[in-house]
């Protein structure tokens, strides 16, 4: 059973941190900034980017595809809007606070034993664990066990495939996911002309169903280049068969 999933977060609100907080994360501008225009500069992009921390940053939109079956779940918030539950080509899209969602992902999770992501060991998974614990829910899979494929447990694989494209780092300019779908011809998520970086503003301005939607072209991204890497570059799938787990990739 295979499962991608992937995530969209916004930053917290800078000024509404306490003093110590806003300090700790500006004071290096105060020191390397040389003008008022600059610290302003560099402060502005300090706040744009508070959504890539789950210290200062909240996830919005969280979806799963089911790779086999080809059917994907996307929560998303809506900041108290009254949005009812749609359906869109192969998902759902259901309204959800950020404690629910998470919940229900490690209540599904319990059902899958390998787990595919772009980049999630450095982003997705830290963040989605931090989350969980701030609101005391505990994680039904431990995805961040080893970084190393033959090393990770059976029943939770984590295949981040932004490690196996690049061999682990030892292909120096690992590229994003915009670029690695370029490659090998597969529709970005970026093509309409969004990015992880606008997901913000687009959330201030109560664009939630658009968030939700691209966090499912991010999903259906991943999932063909996720075939790509298993049909082409993988040598690991004999050792993940197990009576009941993970069916080999079809090389047709």
């Amino acid at each position: 059973m295979c499962l991608i999933l992937d995530i969209e977060t916004i930053g917290i609100d800078f000024d509404s941190l306490d003093k110590t907080t806003q300090k700790s994360l500006s004071y290096w501008i105060e020191r390397e900034a040389k003008s008022e225009t600059e610290y302003q500069e560099l402060l502005e992009n300090l706040k744009q980017r508070l959504g890539f921390s789950p210290l200062t940053g909240e996830i919005v939109a969280l979806g799963v595809l089911d790779y086999y079956k080809n059917k994907g779940i996307v929560y998303f918030q809506t900041s108290g809007e009254k949005i009812g539950e749609f359906s869109k080509d192969n998902f759902t899209f259901k309204p959800a606070t950020e404690p629910e969602m998470l919940q229900r992902f490690w209540e599904g999770a319990k059902k899958y034993n390998l787990f595919v992501t772009f980049n999630g060991r450095s982003f997705d998974i830290p963040f989605i664990m931090i989350r969980s614990a701030k609101y005391k829910i505990k994680p039904t899979k431990d995805l961040l066990s080893n970084r190393y494929l033959s090393n990770q447990k059976s029943d939770s694989k984590h295949i981040d495939l932004l490690d196996q494209l690049s061999f682990y780092g030892v292909l120096k300019k690992r590229g994003n996911l915009h670029m690695w779908c370029k490659l090998f011809g597969i529709k970005s998520p970026k093509a309409e002309g969004i990015t992880g970086e606008d997901i913000s503003l687009m959330f201030k301005n109560g664009q939630y169903k658009k968030i939700a939607e691209y966090n499912s072209w991010d999903l259906i991204a991943t999932k063909e280049l996720y075939t790509c890497w298993k049909n082409y570059l993988s040598f690991e799938w004999k050792s993940y068969a197990s009576p009941g787990g993970i069916e080999p990739p079809s090389r047709a």
